[in-house]
């Protein structure tokens, strides 16, 4: 006859083993999801921009990243726009915007976030100087700040909306009815 003990499912040693594998595995897990500093590099960085009327009002040209956690495009095009933006911070604001994030609600408005990535770009008056929706390359990217920083038309890629382009807004219609 078998004991109460020797019927057991696990023997001890077994349950240790299974124990430690378990911390292991968790630890394991924890450490590849960031530790305790978990945020996305968007994250980490729009944390650290400024905001988006200071950016407008300040005298430089600005970029709007509208951009999600959950967006493939964006981490994509995630370590390129942190390299540009540490390149170029003296010369323009980078200002990133978590679509997700209903702070920003009245801008995904304002500006017809339908897509993202999108990029809104605007001159040193904080003025529209126009929007790329989608995935851009390092190439693209630096080509389109360059064009923002020296005042100059945008290359004709994909995606690229010149202000002269879009649909009337609200507030262009009003302009309008005033010159009527």
């Amino acid at each position: 006859m078998k004991t109460n003990t020797e019927s057991s499912f696990l023997n001890n040693t077994q349950k240790v083993l299974l124990t430690f594998s378990c911390i292991l595995l968790s630890l394991i897990l924890f450490l590849l999801r960031g530790g305790f500093d978990s945020q996305s590099p968007f994250e980490q960085i729009a944390r650290k921009s400024m905001l988006p009327d200071v950016a407008l009002t300040n005298g430089r040209p600005t970029v709007f990243e509208f951009y999600a956690d959950w967006c493939e495009a964006c981490k994509e095009m995630a370590p390129t726009m942190v390299e540009l933006e540490s390149i170029n911070k003296a010369k323009v604001n980078f200002v990133f915007l978590n679509v997700d994030n209903q702070r920003w609600e009245d801008l995904l408005e304002t500006y017809d976030v339908n897509g993202i990535p999108q990029l809104n770009f605007f001159d040193n008056q904080g003025k529209e100087y126009g929007t790329s929706i989608g995935v851009r390359t390092k190439d693209q990217l630096e080509d389109l700040l360059n064009s923002l920083i020296l005042n100059k038309p945008f290359a004709n890629f994909p995606g690229i909306v010149k202000p002269e382009m879009s649909l009337l807004t609200d507030r262009t219609f009003s302009q309008n009815e005033l010159k009527a």
